[in-house]
């Protein structure tokens, strides 16, 4: 194995000397590269956004914006970055002291006051500017491009008419200039340049993963190269912190300053990064990001994609796991519900073979699960066919990049009026996911109308064990309860009336 290192703004910098704990924000900045900020250290306001080249959807290496603040330095080993200074040069004309497109437009449309967020800004912008398919949905009509400004009339509120989705800037927080002139600048680039460099790049493939032992002064992070390899590892290891995309752990590093003797990383394990979508049943590898399930399924589990735009910020899924949502065993994550309401099960991976878990009987208690020392989740798998009527709630104090006070995820069968099948996942109202049982009973085999749904809503109101905290109270958790699914019946009805 080499020295662990970086490709930084294309120059290679090695990690060491940082700690294996050191975040990428800590290491740039050490190296000069002031530009990428501390905001919130948890992930929260997108100030320390960087570019990671990742393997792609639509091409070999799509250009990702992920927190700096989160991902350990030693995870990035043998990985390409670009930050915001390293934009100006190596994604427009090449020209030192050259604007980046994204840079031009929030410097000429006032995108910047104190300036504090505006490097994670432009990096977020810049991964949703070389987003492959992004042009594919502009409007032509509206002459989108350096110069031109965005039309309001007749437009989506959230997607500009160069094709630009401003979820891509969702944990991006700005606390002075105003989100207009922001999103004015995002809605005003146009396509890149053929001779835009970070443009070319995504022709060809990212870094490989490389296998990584990474020891400083008594502390390790270490990458193998296959399942088989890091699940020995484990067996020698057992008292080691897995990560993936390091969004959970990162906040421990940071908020609770925890200290773990060995680090094993699993985000780039090719057992862990399949999706396959099979006759009875959708596997879907536990070390896929959210972004990239998102755009690999493109809509093909309706249940996931009112899931996907609620869960935290782009920023976040561009790193979040499902595999981490589930090892962590939280009550408040959102992906447990909605995999409790499509009767996914968990497939689990030690050194002596594989087991499937039903998630129903998955978690045993506050942040404990079935999961043996050694096991990694490898997994989840999606039943087929779906259930035809499906919704995700989710009650929070802000409508994305927030945790739920609670969640609620419904997939119904609905036949003839009559209820077949009901699944209802929730969260934050126990202490572990729950699927609501005694409400599924009180529906299944009577008729989807009013009088059904309100009985059954009173049912859902006793469900779990809420609890008064600072997201809410226990009576309006139990009152949210009950108001889901009393939505989710007049969203249906209004569905097949209108």
């Amino acid at each position: 194995m080499t020295a662990p290192r970086i490709t930084v703004n294309g120059t290679e910098a090695p990690i060491s000397p940082a700690a294996p704990h050191t975040t990428v924000l800590d290491f740039l900045r050490e190296r000069g590269l002031t530009g990428t900020k501390e905001g919130c250290a948890e992930g929260e306001c997108g100030a320390c956004a960087i570019l990671v080249a990742r393997p792609g959807t639509n091409e070999p290496t799509d250009w990702v914006a992920v927190n700096a603040c989160l991902l350990p330095a030693a995870a990035l080993d043998g990985q390409e970055v670009v930050t915001s200074e390293g934009l100006a040069t190596a994604g427009a004309s090449g020209t030192p002291g050259t604007l980046h497109p994204v840079q031009e437009e929030m410097a000429v449309r006032g995108g910047s006051q104190c300036g504090y967020c505006t490097p994670g800004f432009v990096c977020s912008m810049a991964a949703e500017y070389y987003r492959p398919d992004r042009c594919a949905h502009a409007d032509p009509a509206e002459g989108a491009g350096p110069g031109h400004g965005p039309s309001a009339e007749g437009t989506d509120p959230e997607h500009g008419p160069n094709g630009f989705d401003l979820h891509a800037l969702s944990g991006n927080l700005c606390r002075c200039t105003g989100y207009r002139p922001i999103r004015d600048a995002a809605f005003a680039v146009g396509a890149p340049a053929d001779e835009d460099p970070l443009a070319r790049r995504r022709a060809q493939s990212p870094p490989a993963p490389v296998a990584t032992e990474y020891v400083h002064e008594g502390s390790a992070f270490l990458r193998r190269n296959t399942l088989d390899e890091t699940l020995w590892l484990l067996r020698e290891r057992p008292d080691a912190v897995v990560v993936a995309g390091s969004t959970d752990w990162g906040v421990e590093v940071n908020i609770r300053a925890r200290r773990a003797d060995c680090v094993i990383a699993v985000d780039r394990l090719p057992e862990l990064r399949e999706l396959r979508v099979g006759s009875d049943a959708i596997e879907i590898g536990a070390a896929l990001t959210l972004t990239e399930i998102e755009r690999r399924l493109d809509g093909q589990v309706p249940l996931l994609a009112e899931l996907f735009p609620q869960f935290a910020s782009r920023l976040i899924r561009n790193g979040a796991t499902l595999g981490g949502n589930l090892g962590t065993g939280s009550p408040i994550g959102d992906s447990p519900p909605v995999l409790l309401a499509l009767d996914a099960s968990v497939v689990l991976a030690g050194a002596d073979g594989e087991r499937q878990v039903p998630l129903a009987e998955y978690f045993t208690g506050y942040r404990r699960s079935v999961r043996r020392p050694g096991e990694l989740i490898r997994a989840v798998r999606v039943p087929l066919p779906l259930s035809p009527v499906v919704a995700f709630h989710k009650i929070a104090k802000r409508r994305f990049d927030d945790i739920s006070s609670v969640a609620v995820a419904f997939a119904l069968d609905v036949e003839d009026g009559i209820v077949r099948k009901a699944r209802i996942g929730l969260g934050g109202v126990a202490a572990t996911p729950i699927r609501a049982l005694t409400t599924e009973e009180a529906l299944e085999g009577r008729p989807w109308t009013a009088e059904t749904v309100e009985a059954a809503a009173r049912v859902l109101r006793t469900e779990g064990t809420p609890m008064n905290d600072q997201r809410a109270s226990a009576a309006y958790r139990s009152a949210m309860l009950g108001q889901s699914l009393l939505k989710l019946y007049a969203q249906t009805t209004e569905a097949v009336t209108s």
